[in-house]
């Protein structure tokens, strides 16, 4: 005889309770509902519907329906969950509860840029930053954050009064590494100046973060040549920078002429700067090194005038000291869209 048939000969006359029979605690009732201690219960998924079987051995396989499809249900949670292994929590902090990193490396002055006030607008507009900022905990303050990156939207809503979306680093991050994360960040938007960039640098290799340029080239992953070229420019003199309107406008090029004069007669090119700042003479970057590398002062030549379109003033032009001639754009006569067509335009005058 086979198990089969021995199971169904010895269960054939079992039958189910009737509805109402309460099962005792701690019982397995049939149903497939177990009563734990305490007066709380589980219960398996159920296989279907259709009729409960009304013999042993059915309700054996029934059973084992519902342990198959509990097993299953518990697989796809455990699948869910490897989905968010090693994810860093994002959560919506007041920015009070947020300081800067020691290694920030923005200057007060961008943030009275148009850029920034765009940035600031589309934040409030959206109802707080849809890019969350990087935070790392603060040693032995468990609600106290430092940036890691993302000073700007911290600052944007910090003045707008509303929480900063931030994932939180909770992964012991070093200070090495924090810097790479930051570099590495701001890099790859591309929105830092030359002296930001440097200034960020040079803090660096002063305290002992690296141990050289090169070093630090190496470790962040760009060449040389653009670690020197921008702390060449963080390395100015700073008589020489306050002659500028911003030490952003200074690029690699100014750097360069300036600090080859600066080689060549250190004392003569400050004492230019000087005079220069006294005469609180708002030139544009060519201008100003024109006037710190002794070239010949051209500025009774300097002419400035404006654009109108219409009767409708749209921008300026004006001449350096070098003769060079600068056309400035207002953003709403120059949109976009428009840019490639003005370029061509110039173009084809110039050519003519």
């Amino acid at each position: 005889m086979s198990t089969k048939s021995k199971l169904l000969a010895l269960t054939g006359d079992l039958q189910l309770p009737a509805d109402n029979v309460v099962a005792t605690p701690g019982e397995d009732k049939l149903d497939g509902t177990a009563e734990a201690s305490g007066g709380q219960s589980t219960k398996f998924p159920p296989v279907g519907s259709g009729a409960t079987s009304r013999t042993g051995p059915g309700q054996m396989l029934q059973f084992r329906g519902q342990m198959l499809a509990a097993e299953s249900e518990l697989g796809k949670l455990r699948e869910r969950m490897k989905e968010h292994e090693g994810a860093a929590p994002t959560k919506k902090i007041d920015p009070r509860c947020i300081t800067a990193s020691r290694w920030a490396n923005r200057h007060p002055d961008s943030f009275n840029t148009a850029e920034f006030a765009r940035l600031k607008q589309d934040i409030e507009i959206a109802g707080g930053n849809v890019q969350p900022i990087l935070v790392r905990v603060l040693a032995g303050q468990s609600e106290r954050y430092e940036i890691v990156f993302g000073h700007r939207r911290h600052r944007a809503c910090a003045e707008l009064g509303i929480p900063v979306l931030a994932t939180i680093d909770s992964s012991a991050i070093s200070d090495l590494d924090l810097f790479s994360t930051m570099d590495r960040e701001n890099r790859e938007r591309a929105d830092l100046s030359p002296y930001e960039q440097g200034t960020m640098y040079r803090r660096a290799l002063d305290e002992k973060l690296f141990p050289s340029n090169r070093r630090l080239a190496e470790a962040l992953g760009v060449s040389h040549t653009w670690v020197a070229n921008v702390l060449q420019v963080a390395d100015l003199p700073p008589p020489v920078l306050d002659c500028f309107r911003s030490p952003l406008e200074v690029q690699h090029r100014h750097a360069n002429a300036i600090a080859t004069a600066l080689t060549k007669d250190r004392k003569a090119v400050l004492r230019r700067a000087e005079k220069l700042w006294q005469q609180q003479r708002q030139l544009v970057p060519a201008g100003v090194v024109t006037a710190l590398v002794g070239a010949p002062d051209h500025s009774v030549a300097q002419q400035t005038g404006s654009l109108e379109v219409r009767g409708k003033s749209v921008g300026k032009w004006f001449t350096d000291g070098a003769g060079r001639l600068t056309i400035q754009l207002d953003a709403e006569a120059a949109p976009a869209e428009h840019i490639e067509g003005i370029i061509r335009s110039v173009e084809q005058a110039l050519a003519r």
